[in-house]
């Protein structure tokens, strides 16, 4: 008030500097906790091209061919040309396995499971159903799609009002992740890479999905070792996190849970690293495809010779 003294104002004044001063050493050591923006709409800002190449073994212990697929310089005489994988783009840091539970790395599949993997790897030239359903170029799968193979590792993540979409580089699919609450399409509808949920937690990005059909695989890439083409089942459920941990990092974990294909659930982690100097380009999968067509016309002159008669000249 006009009575108050000179020294009191004094007083008054160094005691709101002091209280300034401590708000503002409060506000710094706040800032450094990174935080990421904000798109228009509200949600926590993801947005970019993400890469995760990474020569991390899938499991620990893994066998010569999946170091192989996930880019050493071995030359084993098969799988694609060297310039389908050089690139100089961010590779993260190798760690023991992208398997983090169990804690010994190892995914807990039931033997019938991988029988059914052994099964159909046999029998490729017979038909092309017992091929994976990346080879048949239907799609990578999810989670199977997030893990990476030995080159286009790229993934786009758009953000609009109720919705994140991620664009794959492979095989170039969408998927589009509502995060609206709203209800699900129901059991009675099965698909290939399940129905995803999304809602945040915080600054993550939690993303649950069923209501998967019984034709996919969990992984379909050589770079996971033995867990490539194992079987998913219609009881299959998957949660994702994204958690956007600075400017240039996404941490993605990834635990699946399936009753009747594993004896517990199991954790995938691995980091997404952005990286908007990569460009993607069209994938077009069944161009130059001889994966399928080798095999099969393989399968039939087999047959043909089997059956004592030279194959038709029109196969």
């Amino acid at each position: 008030g006009a009575d108050m003294n000179p020294s009191w104002r004094r007083w008054q004044r160094v005691a709101l500097a002091v209280g300034a001063l401590s708000w503002c050493a409060t506000s710094s050591l706040e800032a450094q906790k990174w935080a990421p923006g904000r798109t228009p709409d509200g949600q926590p800002d993801m947005q970019g091209i993400w890469l995760n190449f990474d020569s991390t073994p899938f499991e620990t212990a893994a066998p010569a061919v999946q170091t192989r697929a996930a880019g050493s310089s071995a030359d084993t005489g098969v799988g694609p040309a060297s310039e389908f994988a050089d690139h100089t783009h961010k590779v993260s840091q190798r760690r023991s396995a992208m398997v983090v539970d169990p804690p010994d790395g190892r995914v807990p599949v039931m033997k019938w499971a991988e029988d059914e993997r052994d099964y159909h790897l046999a029998h490729i030239p017979d038909a092309p159903e017992h091929e994976t359903p990346w080879v048949r170029c239907i799609t990578r799968g999810y989670p199977a799609g997030m893990f990476p193979a030995g080159y286009n590792n790229a993934y786009q993540i758009i953000q609009i009002p109720g919705y994140v979409v991620m664009v794959f580089e492979m095989i170039h699919e969408t998927r589009i992740i509502p995060i609206d609450g709203r209800a699900k399409l129901g059991a009675g509808i099965k698909q290939w890479n399940g129905e995803p949920r999304g809602r945040w937690e915080g600054n993550t990005l939690v993303v649950e999905s069923t209501n998967y059909n019984s034709k996919g695989s969990i992984a379909t890439s050589a770079a996971t070792g033995r867990i490539r083409g194992i079987p998913q089942s219609e009881s299959m459920s998957v949660v994702e996190r994204f958690t956007r941990t600075d400017e240039n990092t996404i941490d993605y974990t990834v635990t699946i849970t399936d009753p009747k294909v594993y004896s517990k659930p199991w954790t995938v982690k691995l980091p997404l690293n952005r990286d908007d100097t990569y460009e993607m380009f069209e994938y077009s999968c069944h161009e130059g495809n001889y994966a399928l067509p080798n095999a099969l016309s393989f399968g039939r002159k087999r047959d043909a010779e089997a059956a004592g008669k030279a194959p038709s000249s029109q196969q």
